[in-house]
């Protein structure tokens, strides 16, 4: 089992199963929410997911029509991503993590919007849109 929690403690959760997928995603709205060149995330089936704490201090925010990014309202970590195209899977990312997922990137997604000062070094695909519609 995968836990996880975000920078102050207070939203906790758990992933009973196994992520299917990781991915380096640099669209520009999750350069935006981690402050950073591109993101690292997790998809995971949504049933195998549960709040263990803190839930009432887990808020969303519509970042695109049916997409909602979840994110601690205490401390501001970007806990999980879910998009109503994809109801049964969840993005989770992966710097909440308190261990290792069992399973490496495999893609790098929205290489058409990312930052120009990020140069991609390794061999991975690099695809210029997303893996599932709407980012």
């Amino acid at each position: 089992m995968l836990t996880g929690h975000c920078l102050c403690g207070t939203v906790r959760y758990a992933i009973e199963g196994s992520p299917f997928g990781m991915y380096y995603c640099h669209c520009s709205q999750c350069r935006r929410a981690s402050g950073s060149s591109f993101a690292t995330n997790i998809l995971v089936q949504a049933d195998q997911f549960r709040l263990t704490g803190g839930e009432a201090a887990l808020t969303a925010y519509e970042s695109s029509p049916g997409k909602r990014r979840h994110f601690c309202s205490r401390c501001g970590s970007p806990i999980f991503n879910r998009q109503e195209s994809a109801p049964g899977i969840l993005m989770v990312r992966c710097g909440s993590l308190d261990g290792d997922p069992g399973l490496r990137a495999q893609a790098h997604i929205y290489v058409a919007s990312k930052s120009p000062w990020f140069e991609i070094c390794d061999a991975l695909p690099q695809k210029a849109e997303g893996l599932l519609s709407g980012g």
